[in-house]
Formats: C-alpha cells, sequence, structure tokens
C-alpha cells in the first residue's frame, strides 16, 4: 500500500498560527459564489430547457455533458497555471480575478435565449454560452481550492476555515435556491424575461463573493519559474513551451491520483456524493411542479434543506475536533442516507411531511460539504504544495463531473419514463411513469450513491495523528 519514503503531509508554510477572523471572512464569502453558481444552474437549467424552451430531456442533458466534458478537460491546465502564477507573481489571486469578470457575463447569456429560439437552436444557445460559465468558474474554484493548503498548516484551524466557509455556502444555497425562483416569478407571464432578470441579479452577487475571496490569496515573494510551465503575462493566460506541455498538465493531474492514496479515497468519495447531490438539486423543481402540484414549492423545499445546514455547519466541525473528521464525514454520510430513502415514500403519498426529512438530509449536507473540504489540504503532502492548484483542479474536475452524472441521470430517468417537455405557452400532463420517475431521482438514486461512497471512505488513512505529527508515510 505504501513504500518507505516518509513526507510531511499537509503542513503550509503558514505553520500553525491561528488564523485571522478577516481571512476566515473573505474566504468564506467566496462561498456565495460558488454556492450560487453551483445552485442555481443545478435547480432550474435542464428545467428552464425542457419547460421553457422545449427542449428534448435527452438533449437537455448533452447540453449539460458539454459544458462539464470542457470544466473536466480544463481544470487540471487551470490548475497548473494556477501554481505557475504563484510562483512567478506570488498569487494565485489573478486567475480568480478573471473568473470573477467572466462568469456574470457567460450566466447572463445562458438565460438571455433570443426570443422565437426553441428546440435544438434553443439548446444549442445555452450550450455555448454555459461552456463559457464553466470555464469562469474554473478560473475562480480551482485557484480557490487551493488557498487552504497554503493559508495554515493546522488540523483544526482547516475545519475551523472549511467550516464557516460551509456556513455561508449555505446561506447562499438557500438565498439563490429560494430567492432564484422568486426572481423567476417577477416576469409574470413572459417566463424568458423572468429567467433573465434572475440571471442579471445572481451573477452580479456571484461575481462580487468572487471578487472578495480573490483577495485572501496570500501574496509571497515571486519565483523563478522552471523552463516549460505556464506563465501569465499582458493580462492574458498565455502557456510557453510547446503543445507537449498541455499533455504534461493532465499528466501531473493523473499523478496526483495515481501516487496518493487519501487524495483519491477522498476524490472518489466527494464524486460519488456530488452525484447524489446533483441529482437530488436538478429533481427538486420538477419535484415541486409535478408531485407537490406547485412550482412555488422548490423555495420551500430549499428552505427545509439548507435552514439546518447553516446551523449544523459549526456543529459538524465541533464532531470532528472530537472524534476526528473521516469519522465524523461517515456520520454525516448515514444521516444524509437515511433522509434521502425515506422521500420514496412520496410515491404514495406526496405532501408537506416532505419538509422533515428534507430537513435531515439539510443536516447532514452541511457535514458533507464542510468536511471533505477540510479533509483536501489534510491529503497534500508538504513535498509537493507547490502543486496544490494541480491539486484544486482534479478536485474540482471530479466535483463537477459528479454533479453533471446527477444532472444527467435525472434527464435519462426522464426520457426513459416518458416526460414530456413543453414550452413556456403550453400545458401538459405528464404520466404516472413520469412522476413515478421523478421522485426514484430524488430518493433512491442518490441513497444509493451516498452508500456507494461510504465504502470507498472506509480506505481513508489519514487520522488526526498523522496530520499533527506532520511526519506520516505516504500512502501510495
Amino acid at each position: 500500500m505504501g513504500d518507505s519514503t516518509h513526507t510531511s503531509v499537509g503542513v503550509s508554510p503558514q505553520g500553525d498560527a491561528p488564523l485571522s477572523r478577516a481571512t476566515i471572512v473573505r474566504y468564506a464569502v467566496g462561498s456565495v459564489g460558488t454556492g450560487g453558481f453551483g445552485t442555481l444552474p443545478g435547480l432550474v437549467l435542464i428545467y428552464f430547457l425542457t419547460d421553457t424552451l422545449g427542449v428534448a430531456a435527452g438533449l437537455a442533458g448533452l447540453v449539460v455533458i458539454a459544458s462539464k466534458v470542457v470544466d473536466v478537460l480544463i481544470d487540471p491546465v487551470i490548475g497548473d497555471i494556477s501554481d505557475a502564477s504563484a510562483r512567478r507573481r506570488g498569487t494565485r489571486g489573478y486567475l480568480m480575478w478573471w473568473g470573477a469578470l467572466a462568469l456574470p457575463v457567460f450566466f447572463v447569456l445562458t438565460f438571455a435565449v433570443p426570443p422565437g429560439l426553441e428546440g435544438a437552436g434553443a439548446a444549442l444557445w445555452v450550450m455555448v454560452a454555459f461552456i463559457g460559465c464553466a470555464v469562469g468558474f474554473s478560473l475562480f474554484q480551482v485557484p480557490y481550492i487551493a488557498l487552504p493548503v497554503e493559508l495554515t498548516g493546522h488540523y483544526d484551524e482547516r475545519t475551523r476555515l472549511l467550516a464557516w466557509r460551509v456556513v455561508v455556502l449555505s446561506v447562499a444555497i438557500l438565498l439563490f435556491g429560494g430567492g432564484g425562483p422568486v426572481l423567476r416569478s417577477l416576469g409574470g407571464d413572459n417566463q424568458r424575461l423572468g429567467y433573465v432578470l434572475m440571471a442579471v441579479v445572481a451573477g452580479l452577487v456571484i461575481g462580487l463573493g468572487f471578487a472578495v475571496a480573490a483577495k485572501v490569496a496570500p501574496r509571497r515573494p515571486p519565483q523563478h519559474a522552471p523552463r516549460g510551465t505556464a506563465e501569465l503575462r499582458h493580462g492574458s493566460r498565455l502557456l510557453t513551451g510547446r503543445m507537449t506541455r498541455l499533455g504534461s498538465q493532465y499528466r501531473a493531474g493523473l499523478d496526483t491520483l495515481r501516487t496518493n492514496q487519501p487524495f483519491r479515497v477522498l476524490v472518489l468519495t466527494f464524486f460519488l456524493q456530488a452525484a447524489a447531490t446533483g441529482i437530488m438539486l436538478a429533481g427538486a423543481q420538477y419535484v415541486a411542479t409535478w408531485v407537490l402540484d406547485s412550482e412555488a414549492a422548490v423555495t420551500f423545499l430549499f428552505v427545509a434543506l439548507i435552514a439546518p445546514a447553516v446551523i449544523m455547519s459549526p456543529v459538524w466541525g465541533a464532531v470532528a475536533r472530537r472524534v476526528g473528521k473521516e469519522k465524523a464525514f461517515s456520520w454525516a454520510s448515514l444521516i444524509f442516507m437515511a433522509g434521502s430513502v425515506s422521500l420514496v415514500l412520496l410515491l404514495v403519498a406526496p405532501g408537506p411531511w416532505v419538509y422533515v426529512p428534507v430537513a435531515v438530509c439539510g443536516a447532514a449536507y452541511a457535514g458533507l460539504q464542510a468536511l471533505p473540504m477540510a479533509m483536501l489540504p489534510d491529503t497534500v503532502p508538504v513535498r509537493t504544495e507547490s502543486q496544490a492548484g494541480v491539486y484544486g483542479g482534479v478536485w474540482t474536475a471530479g466535483e463537477t463531473t459528479g454533479m453533471a452524472l446527477g444532472s444527467v441521470a435525472l434527464t435519462v430517468v426522464l426520457a426513459a419514463t416518458g416526460y414530456i417537455e413543453s414550452t413556456a405557452t403550453q400545458n401538459v400532463t405528464q404520466p404516472d411513469s413520469a412522476v413515478g420517475g421523478i421522485v426514484v431521482a430524488f430518493s433512491v438514486i442518490p441513497a444509493l450513491a451516498v452508500a456507494v461512497s461510504l465504502v470507498s471512505l472506509r480506505a481513508y488513512p489519514l487520522r488526526r495523528a498523522d496530520i499533527m505529527a506532520a511526519n506520516v508515510k505516504e500512502y501510495q
């Protein structure tokens, strides 16, 4: 499982000094943006395609797949560029600023589909704009994920940093998930206008959150960049060297999975759980509309999910300090699985009781977000901390792939069960098979994904003593 090599794991140059409140606040505010972008498209994009633009469910799934394929392809490259920026400029914040500028523009374009454009043409427009969103998001998210490695090397300080990040993330999900549909409704009978209004407001808030977090990126004296590394010049992202450099960037990302067993296990676990949350997120609007018979019920579903998460984020941090992050993570996963599988009762008795198990999922969701994120920097060995951006790129690729897999799984279920797409001017009645498929996708499938993730998590080897000792065997 390992070799005789020893290395310090998860100890940054910042050492064990407590993080300042300002650092924690600025870093956490970045989750206003990541929570917003992670929530709104996952919640309304497929529904926007199938029920406003008249796009078939299968084609809507391809739109999501296309953007996520681009995301996965560019994340390792951006990770490498982030590391090069940290060496040459002394900070990763440069890329984060580009993301703050680019994403709001493409986010508005995603929902600003020209009037009269429907079906396949509308799907193409959305796909191109959403690919632009994916690039803008990666420019921010990849270096953002890498920052905790540089901010602190203390086991509990990382938990504290990421726990408060998840508090803000939970609030952001609540505001965007609950407020997005409200903003959409301001368009009245003009559904397209409502989506544009939602996108403009949300895009501005996302960009602002990104900009605040970009300021927290540590600044150090620039270092000489090795020949052939990525560099940034004249305000543009340029890669030096030949095209073979691109291959080396992907190999660097694959090497983090091949040679680092704790990281590999954590990525796989988080990937499976991202798929679970992705399908529930994408299915929430369908549950509200076709199971609870109220399109507006999606707001109440989000309040039930996220309000407990806001409260429970610090609690999961306290639990982790007492029993360890990995054990607390397992407990949160089991609670989430129990809550989600109980939702299958919507098949026989839809009603307001649904908010109770959703709240249970929300309480567990806080742990599913905060704990693996706090574990991530623990898996980065000191000798590879200059590659923290590569680790962040692989992590982001895994998360976005998992979320996309969840969304695509929903479209597969919809297509297989006979879901009827429609435009904003049409009224349709869904067959019982489609309504049943929505419930199964919202309950049983997420529970199964989390159950498999628990099998993966059992192989995670690092414990508090390993990190605090700062000198442990490197797992291969």
